[in-house]
């Protein structure tokens, strides 16, 4: 049987495969969070001719259903079909976005004043060969030279590594490239004329999304950039549900298993378009928060959720590519961003690094809005963080129609307080395929301001549009329509941005108030997150997400844990500033504070149940009244 595409191609599926399936293994990847279950409902194809078993339409609506939307992943063709696959439903490569990335990091790399020095290093070495009269070993003629060429020593020689040089280095003519880990194992010799280009990767394990950066070791330059949705998802939303998951249904090796082949899955089309061997990527950095990076590494994270909060570990080992199931060389060394405590991890390290907010005086707000937020607050003599869950919903996840901040997503949203006419704007400029973390809070923001919605999220039923209605999920505003594709935003949805942006909100200001300072000492606000680069900052204060600060005091930082990442796989200076980062960090615990639910409450409300707190969206409000009547 076949498979044919709109665009032309034709693939071959087995019998009983299903279509996720015979797409994988042709090298075309879709979106599938939750591993093929039919839960998660990001997998969709448009079955446009041909029959076939369709086990299960998960949470797709009776609208996408006539319309011939199917999930890949339980649907099995019974003979030829032809499908269309949305843009969205498309994992993500992009090398577009690394092209245009590459010299803004490598600028960045260049402002630290810190040389290019991988977690693998390179030499040359040109050993005398032996003879009757110079007649050592192999290996201690290799550390002879080590020793006298270059003033080495300490370096380890596993069996694997003896037991092969013998050849290498008679065919090589005692001319070799040695490839090794500082204080570690020596990785790989081979004829220097046949050094080649080296690679590593930089990972961002987020609670929600996954991201990795493929870099040239010798230049930093970024090669091809690869993201798609946590299949952790299906075990649960957030930190805590992963870890019930893990203690209550022993699922630490499923949990494990999910995001290294997410990993693994991202790698395959970056490598191949670039017709990379894997071998030749010899490190790795990974960045992520205290409870995935435990998960990666297959250990434990049950005392992270037990008081006192205390993870298995914070400063973890430089452990190899064969013990994390990474598919690149496996006797590559993989360094891991230190975790500060329990709930402010490795990527937020990162993220502070990428800010250099700990080489500067001034006092600074570092604020990661994801699934999880996390807040620092400090400057180059003091750090201390706290965090709080604020859920996957500005990532897309538990969104009806959420997604990525990727292109097709709308990443803006203007509505006429007369007609009540949305205008958007795409990333990428064609048709919206769904709205992302930015597009969803202007979106509320504008409909607050409209009175669409009043203060509690909930919709004003009298508002003369007809963009309210009733949905499938209660009400809902029409954001986008046309040819039978339709874009909402639930009060549903809003009830779970409200709740998220309420406990980001909660967390800064009590954050703030325990460091015994108020919000006019902030000099300097750093926001980080995927969705960050198209945040509008006006419209995350009126939301009462962000605090009522001067807008020239906001910098948008984007995603900074693989920034920091990044920064970490090139240097060893700024790995061990990375360490020094986590160690003077002060955590506060906000799940034992009383007044963490208070302001968590008072924040539920649009900007805040204060308005005092917030003026100028306060004259804002009275502005857009005015303009009703």
């Amino acid at each position: 049987m076949d498979i044919k595409l709109v665009t032309g191609k034709t693939l071959t599926i087995s019998e009983g495969e299903s279509l996720l399936h015979a797409l994988k293994r042709h090298g075309i990847y879709l979106v599938s969070s939750c591993g093929g279950k039919g839960i998660c409902g990001k997998c969709r194809v448009r079955l446009v001719e041909g029959n076939a078993r369709i086990e299960s339409s998960g949470t797709l609506q009776p609208s996408e259903i006539d319309a011939g939307i199917v999930l890949a992943c339980q649907t099995f063709p019974e003979k030829d079909i032809l499908i269309d696959i949305p843009e969205e439903s498309k994992l993500v490569v992009g090398e577009k976005i690394a092209l245009s990335r590459s010299g803004e990091l490598i600028e960045l790399l260049k402002s630290y004043n810190v040389e290019i020095q991988p977690i693998v290093k390179h030499i040359t070495l040109n050993l005398p060969p032996p003879t009757i009269d110079n007649n050592i070993s192999d290996l201690e003629r290799l550390k002879r030279a080590l020793l006298e060429e270059k003033d080495i020593i300490g370096i380890r020689f596993p069996n694997e590594f003896v037991s092969s040089i013998s050849k290498i280095l008679r065919d090589a003519e005692w001319n070799i490239a040695l490839r090794y880990a500082d204080g570690h194992d020596a990785i790989s010799i081979s004829p220097a004329d046949m050094d080649m280009d080296k690679y590593g990767i930089a990972i961002d394990i987020g609670t929600t999304t996954v991201v990795v950066y493929l870099v040239n070791l010798k230049d930093g330059q970024l090669i091809d950039v690869g993201s798609t949705y946590n299949s952790q998802i299906r075990y649960g939303d957030d930190v805590i549900t992963r870890i019930i998951y893990v203690t209550e249904s022993k699922g630490l090796g499923e949990l494990r298993d999910s995001i290294v082949s997410d990993i693994n899955n991202l790698l395959v089309p970056i490598v191949e378009s670039h017709n990379i061997n894997r071998e030749d990527i010899e490190s790795a950095v990974i960045a992520g928060n205290t409870t995935m990076s435990h998960i990666f590494w297959g250990i434990n994270p049950a005392s992270i959720r037990e008081e006192p909060y205390i993870p298995a570990v914070t400063f973890f080992p430089r452990w190899k590519a064969e013990t994390a199931k990474i598919e690149i060389n496996t006797k590559s060394l993989i360094y891991t961003v230190p975790c500060v405590a329990s709930y402010v991890g490795g990527d937020i390290v990162a993220g502070v690094l990428a800010s250099k907010m700990h080489r500067k005086s001034e006092v600074a707000l570092f604020m990661d809005i994801g699934t999880n937020g996390e807040i620092v607050i400090g400057n180059n003599e003091w750090l201390v963080a706290a965090a709080c869950s604020a859920g996957p919903c500005f990532e897309g996840s538990g969104i009806r129609h959420g997604m990525r901040a990727t292109e097709g997503a709308i990443e803006s949203i203007k509505i006429d307080p007369k007609t009540f006419e949305p205008v958007c704007k795409v990333i990428g400029d064609g048709e919206p395929l769904g709205v992302c973390g930015s597009g969803m809070i202007d979106a509320i923001s504008e409909m607050f301001l409209t009175g669409i919605i009043d203060r509690k999220g909930k919709f004003v039923r009298s508002t003369r549009t007809g963009r309210i209605r009733d949905g499938t999920d209660g009400p809902e505003f029409l954001i986008y329509k046309k040819d039978g594709r339709e874009i909402v935003l639930t009060e549903v949805d809003i009830e779970n941005i409200l709740r998220a942006k309420a406990a980001i909100y909660a967390a800064v200001s009590l954050l703030i108030k325990e460091v015994g300072f108020n919000l006019e000492a902030i000099e300097r606000v750093y926001i980080a997150g995927g969705f960050g680069n198209y945040l509008d900052i006006d419209k995350a204060i009126i939301l009462g997400m962000l605090p009522e600060l001067p807008k020239n005091k906001f910098t948008i930082l984007g995603n900074a844990s693989i920034t920091g990442a990044y920064l970490c796989l090139l240097s060893k200076d700024l790995r061990r500033e990375a360490g020094v980062i986590a160690s003077k960090m002060t955590y506060i615990e906000l799940s034992v504070s009383r007044g963490f639910m208070d302001e968590y409450m008072s924040a539920l409300f649009l900007p805040h149940t204060h308005l005092r707190l917030f003026p100028k969206v306060k004259q804002l409000i009275l502005r857009s009244k005015n303009l009703g009547k």
